[in-house]
C-alpha cells in the first residue's frame, strides 16, 4: 500500500510540475472553493427539511408552499455549483492529462525505449500504446476525482460534525447488565462507529478486487493487441487463409478475459450483498437513531428530519471509502502499471551498453572486436576489424540466420547483444529494413520521412525517377486524409518509394537490409544506377541475397560456408 501511494504521490507530482500543471492547481483551487459552496448549500437543506416539516405537522400550507420555493432556489443554486465545478475539473484533466500524456511520450521515444521494451524477451511490461493512452487518462480521472472529493470530504466532515452535534444535545440511556449507561450527543459518536463497521467489511470483501482489476487490464490490452496485429498483417492472413487460426487466438485471449472478469463479478457480488444494503439504509439509519428523541419529546417532527439529514450528511461524508472503493482500486491497478512503465522506460538509457560508440575521426566507418549474439547469448558474427572509407560500397551476402539484420540492428546502436567498438562517421546516415516503414500521412510526408516536405515538386520528380508514376500516386501526394501503413502499394512499389526516400534525404551513409528484394534484378539495378548517380559520394552498405549491380566498384563479403567467425579472416584481409 505504501510503494502505491508513492507512486500515486510521484505521477501527480509529475502532473502538477509539467506545462500547465499551476494553472492546473489554481483550477483544482477553484473546485474546491465552489465544493465549499456545495457544503453551505447541503446546510441550508438541512435548515429547510425541519422548516418544510414542520410546516407539515402544523398543517400550514402557506409555510410549506414557501419552503417548497426556497427548495427550487437550493436546488437550482446546487445544480448550478455542480455543473460549473464538474466543467472546471474536466479542465484540469485536460492539462493534467497532456502532462502525463506527454511525459509517458518522452520516456517513450527517449533512448528508443519504444524498441528496446518491446523486443526485450524479459521485460515484463506489456501492451505499452494503452498505458500511454488509456492508463494516462483513468489515472488522472480518478485522482482528480476522488482526491478532491477527499479533501472536500474533511471539511464537509468537521462541518456536519459540528452541526450534528449542536442538534444532538440529549441523550440515550439504557441499562446493560445491570449498569446503566447514558451517552451524551449519541449521534454524533454513532456515525463513526457506523461507518468504521461498514468500511472494515467492505475492505476486507472488496480487497481481491483490486489484483483482479490489474489482470483485467492486463487481458483486455492482450485481447486489444492482437485485433490490432490482425489489422497490420491482414494481407498475410488473407493469402494464407488464416483465418480460422487468427479467430482461435482472438477467442483464447477473450476466454481469458471472461475467466477473470467472472472471478471479477463473483467478488464484487459478494462485496454488494454488504454494500448494497448499506446504500439502501444509510438515509433510514439516522431516522431510526433519532427515533427515541422524537418519542421522547425532545425534538419535533421537523427536528427529526433535521437531525436524520445532518446525520445522513455526516454518513454519506465518512462513507467516501465505501463508495469510491471501486475507483480507488482502478486508481491502484492504474498507478502501478504507469509507474512501472515509466521505470522501465527510463531504466533503458541508464544501462551501461558493452558497445563502445564514437564518432569517427576521419569520417570512415570504423569496426572493431565487434561480436553480435542472438538474445540468449549465442554468437552469430564476429568483426575483428573493418574499415569503410566514404563513398565505397560493400555487399555483405550469406546464408538467412547468420546475423546480416542484427549485424546493421548493432551499427545503428538498437540491437543490445553485442560488444566492441564502432567509430561512425559524422555524416548523416540512413538505415532502411527490409519491410519498410511507411508513417500516417501523404504520400509526400512518406518520402520526406523522418523530415518535413519542403518541395512537393522535387518529390514528385523523384516519385517519377524510381518509376512511381501512376495516377493514384499523384492523388496520394498531397491528400489530407492519413492513409495508412500500405497506401495501397505494393511490396515493390514500398521499395520503390524507399529509394526515392534516399535521394530526397541524401545522406552520407546508406545501410540497406535486403531492401530491393521485392524488385526484378533489372529494376534493381537501374534503381542502383540511380543511387550512385545522384549520390557519388555516399557510402552503401548493402546485405542482400543478389549481386548490388549498378552499384559500380563494391567491396564482396561473402558468408557462405563459415561455420566459425565467418567474417574473421575475409575482414582481416579487407582491412589489410
Amino acid at each position: 500500500m505504501n510503494n502505491t501511494l508513492k507512486r500515486i504521490a510521484a505521477l501527480a507530482s509529475l502532473c502538477i510540475k509539467g506545462p500547465g500543471g499551476k494553472i492546473g492547481i489554481l483550477y483544482c483551487f477553484i473546485v474546491l472553493a465552489l465544493n465549499l459552496v456545495e457544503i453551505q448549500l447541503a446546510l441550508k437543506m438541512i435548515s429547510w427539511n425541519k422548516d418544510f416539516y414542520s410546516a407539515l405537522e402544523k398543517y400550514d400550507a402557506r409555510a410549506a408552499l414557501w419552503q417548497i420555493g426556497i427548495f427550487g432556489l437550493i436546488t437550482l443554486a446546487s445544480a448550478s455549483q455542480f455543473l460549473i465545478a464538474s466543467y472546471i475539473r474536466q479542465l484540469v484533466q485536460i492539462r493534467w492529462r497532456t502532462t502525463l500524456t506527454q511525459a509517458s511520450l518522452e520516456r517513450w521515444f527517449s533512448n528508443k525505449a519504444y524498441w528496446h521494451l518491446n523486443t526485450d524477451e524479459n521485460s515484463p511490461l506489456d501492451n505499452p500504446d494503452q498505458r500511454i493512452s488509456e492508463d494516462c487518462r483513468i489515472f488522472v480521472d480518478r485522482l482528480t476525482g476522488k482526491g478532491l472529493d477527499l479533501f472536500t470530504g474533511l471539511v464537509g466532515l468537521t462541518t456536519y460534525s459540528a452541526l450534528l452535534w449542536k442538534l444532538s444535545a440529549f441523550p440515550i440511556a439504557f441499562t446493560l447488565f445491570g449498569t446503566e449507561i447514558v451517552i451524551e450527543h449519541y449521534l454524533v459518536w454513532a456515525a463513526p462507529v457506523y461507518v468504521l463497521i461498514s468500511s472494515g467489511l467492505t475492505h476486507w470483501m472488496g480487497a481481491p478486487l483490486m489484483k483482479l482489476n490489474v489482470i483485467q487490464q492486463h487481458r483486455e490490452a492482450d485481447m486489444r493487441f492482437a485485433l490490432a496485429r490482425l489489422r497490420e498483417s491482414k494481407e498475410a492472413v488473407a493469402l494464407e487463409n488464416g483465418e480460422k487460426a487468427e479467430r482461435e487466438i482472438i477467442d483464447r485471449r477473450y476466454k481469458r478475459i471472461l475467466e477473470n472478469w467472472r472471478h471479477r463479478i463473483n467478488r464484487e457480488f459478494i462485496l454488494g450483498i454488504f454494500t448494497r444494503p448499506y446504500y439502501m439504509t444509510v438515509l433510514r439509519i439516522p431516522l431510526f437513531l433519532a427515533f427515541p428523541a422524537y418519542l421522547t419529546g425532545y425534538v419535533a417532527l421537523g427536528g427529526l428530519m433535521q437531525l436524520g439529514s445532518a446525520f445522513t450528511r455526516l454518513v454519506t461524508t465518512l462513507s467516501w471509502f465505501i463508495f469510491s472503493y471501486k475507483e480507488l482500486a482502478e486508481l491502484s491497478a492504474t498507478a502501478n502499471r504507469l509507474a512501472s512503465f515509466m521505470s522501465q522506460a527510463e531504466a533503458v538509457g541508464k544501462q551501461p551498453s558493452p558497445l563502445v560508440k564514437i564518432i569517427s575521426p576521419d569520417d570512415r566507418l570504423h569496426i572493431h572486436d565487434l561480436t553480435v549474439r542472438n538474445p540468449s547469448g549465442q554468437n552469430l558474427l564476429h568483426i575483428p576489424e573493418l574499415i569503410v572509407r566514404p563513398g565505397e560500397a560493400v555487399w555483405i551476402d550469406g546464408p538467412s540466420g547468420i546475423g546480416k539484420s542484427t549485424l546493421l540492428k548493432a551499427l545503428s546502436g538498437i540491437w543490445p547483444h553485442c560488444d566492441g567498438q564502432v567509430a561512425l562517421p559524422s555524416g548523416k546516415t540512413l538505415f532502411l529494413p527490409q519491410k519498410a516503414y511507411l508513417p500516417l500521412g501523404n504520400l509526400a510526408e512518406c518520402v520526406a520521412y523522418p523530415d518535413k516536405p519542403d518541395n512537393v515538386e522535387r518529390i514528385r520528380q523523384l516519385l517519377k525517377s524510381v518509376g512511381l508514376t501512376c495516377p493514384r500516386h499523384e492523388t496520394q501526394l498531397e491528400q489530407a486524409a492519413e492513409l495508412g501503413s500500405d497506401y495501397r502499394l505494393s511490396g515493390g512499389e514500398q521499395q520503390r518509394l524507399m529509394i526515392a526516400r534516399i535521394l530526397a534525404t541524401r545522406p552520407e551513409w546508406v545501410f540497406l537490409d535486403e531492401a530491393t528484394s521485392s524488385l526484378d534484378a533489372q529494376a534493381e539495378e537501374q534503381l542502383y544506377r540511380l543511387l550512385r548517380t545522384s549520390l557519388p559520394d555516399t557510402g552503401f552498405i548493402v546485405i542482400a541475397h543478389r549481386e548490388p549491380k549498378g552499384l559500380g566498384e563494391y567491396r564482396h563479403i561473402d558468408l557462405w560456408n563459415k561455420p566459425r567467425h565467418p567474417m574473421q579472416d575475409e575482414l582481416a584481409a579487407a582491412a589489410a
